[in-house]
């Protein structure tokens, strides 16, 4: 007598399951779409590049530029992305001419770009 009263209790509460399950489901396909925020600078390289676009490569603040952050932050950076290490080219050229543009050099002294 116990045995029937067990299964038909594992199925009742199977059913609850099931109906709670569906109703989470519609509601999580039911919320709204929040735009998440993106890490990363959007957008390609300027054809001459500016101070501003050289500090969201080396990822340092415009106001506070001071040739240690510039040079620690081309470091960090270069280390991540160094052709020897199976990172590209361009963009280890780019993060050297972001570090020339921080600190002021200009390509006629001695930069090889």
């Amino acid at each position: 007598m116990a045995t029937p009263f067990l299964a038909g209790l594992a199925v009742a509460t199977a059913a609850l399951a099931g109906k709670y399950s569906i109703q989470a489901w519609q509601a999580f396909k039911a919320r709204p779409v929040v735009p998440r925020m993106r890490k990363f600078y959007e957008g390609g390289f300027q054809p001459t590049m500016t101070r501003r676009e050289a500090s969201l490569i080396l990822g340092i603040s415009r106001e506070a530029v001071t040739p240690e952050k510039v040079k620690e932050a081309h470091r960090r950076v270069m280390v991540a992305n160094h052709p020897d290490a199976g990172g590209s080219d361009y963009l280890a050229s780019k993060i050297n001419e972001a570090k020339d543009v921080l600190l002021g050099k200009t390509k006629s002294s001695g930069s090889a770009f």
